[in-house]
Parts: structure tokens; sequence; C-alpha cells
């Protein structure tokens, strides 16, 4: 009898204690359960991460396959110089056309048309070329036929889409021609540096070209 009236005032203690757990239940349960669900969410964010495809880079392109749009045009860069700079320009198209992709490049007084009218030649290598390298040199600024082939390419594509290459040499910031100055321009400081700029700058647009020519066939 006596044990049982002893278990009989110990219940109320326990379900106090009860209650002040149950009181505490927003920090204590809220605290024990935590780590477990920021686990199972760590774990879910991982496995969602996992699962998200990462954006990679286009797909390569052949720029030399029969149907590439590369073909629409009789060169791929056009060499804009001054005739006193003949040798760094040589030396520019022999390294070029020794590439993979053997880019096509006019060299005016190798492959312009013996008889034929100086802005003729100038007019027609800017329009059967995809892209223009302008070395801008002392010798390219006085020379007033480089300065009508460097307005011509312009007119041709006058927005900045990567196929007008200035090429600075021997020239200060400063006597940058103020026509291409929303242009970047490559620096021959480096010279092997500068030749490797100009393939892949030329490589890109031909490139981005014929991607796009494709999408575009494919619609």
């Amino acid at each position: 009898m006596a044990g049982w009236f002893r278990r009989l005032l110990q219940k109320p203690r326990q379900s106090s204690r009860c209650t002040g757990s149950s009181q505490n239940a927003s920090t204590g349960c809220s605290a024990s359960s935590s780590p477990s669900s920021s686990s199972s969410a760590r774990s879910s964010s991982s496995s969602t991460s996992t699962a998200m495809p990462r954006a990679g880079r286009p797909a390569a392109v052949d720029i030399s396959s029969s149907g590439s749009a590369r073909w629409a045009k009789s060169y791929d860069v056009c060499i804009c110089h001054s005739e006193v700079d003949l040798e760094f320009v040589e030396e520019l198209v022999s390294y070029l056309e020794s590439q993979p992709q053997s880019f096509r490049c006019f060299l005016q007084l190798r492959d312009a048309v013996a008889g034929s009218a100086i802005m003729t030649e100038l007019c027609d290598a800017v329009q059967n070329s995809h892209c223009w390298v302008m070395l801008i040199t002392p010798s390219f600024l006085q020379d007033p036929w480089c300065k009508y082939q460097m307005h011509q390419a312009l007119a041709e594509a006058p927005m900045a889409n990567g196929r007008t290459i200035p090429v600075l040499k021997d020239i200060d910031r400063k006597d940058y021609p103020r026509e291409l100055r929303n242009l970047y321009y490559i620096s021959t400081v480096l010279k092997e540096n500068s030749f490797r700029q100009i393939r892949d700058t030329v490589l890109h647009y031909l490139e981005e070209l014929c991607r796009s020519s494709a999408s575009g066939t494919e619609q």
C-alpha cells in the first residue's frame, strides 16, 4: 500500500519533467533534429548538383568540310599593309598558311592580278576575304592606299564582329587610328605571341561563321 502511494506521488513530478521538456521542444528538439535535416539537405543538394548538366563549350566545327561556309569567299584573311613592312607580313603569311587549317591569305604583291587597277584589286581583296588584318605601322599611317583599304574594310563590316583585326607595330597607342578605336588590337611586342593571337582570332571567326551557317541550314 505504501509503495503504491509513493508511486502515485511521483507521477506529477514525471509529468512536470515532461511538461518542461515539451516547453523546450521548440529549442531542444529542433536543435537535435537540425543536424540530420541539414545533412539530408546537403545530400539532396549534392545529388541535385551532380544531376544538373554542366554548360559545355560549343561543339567543335570542321571549317574545312566541303559544305563549310568558309568556301563562300576566296580568302580567309587579307593582310592590309605597307610595302615597307613586307618582310614581317611574309613571315606572318607563311605562319598562317602552314597551320593545320591551311589559312588562305591574300598578299597583294603575290596575289593581285597584274595589269588590274589598284583600287579594284584592293576592293576585291576586302570583299573576297572573311577577315582583314590591319598591320598598323608608321608606314601604314602615311600610305593613302592602306587607309583606303582600311576604310573599305570598315564599310564592309562596320560592327566589331571579329573580321577586322588591328595589329600594332612600332607605333604608340596615341597614334592608333581613330577609326579603329572601338576595336581591340594585337601588339607585336612579342612576335610569336602576336602570330598566335591572329591565328586564333581568324579561326574563331571562321568557326562561328560555320556554326551559324550550319544552324541556319538545319532550321
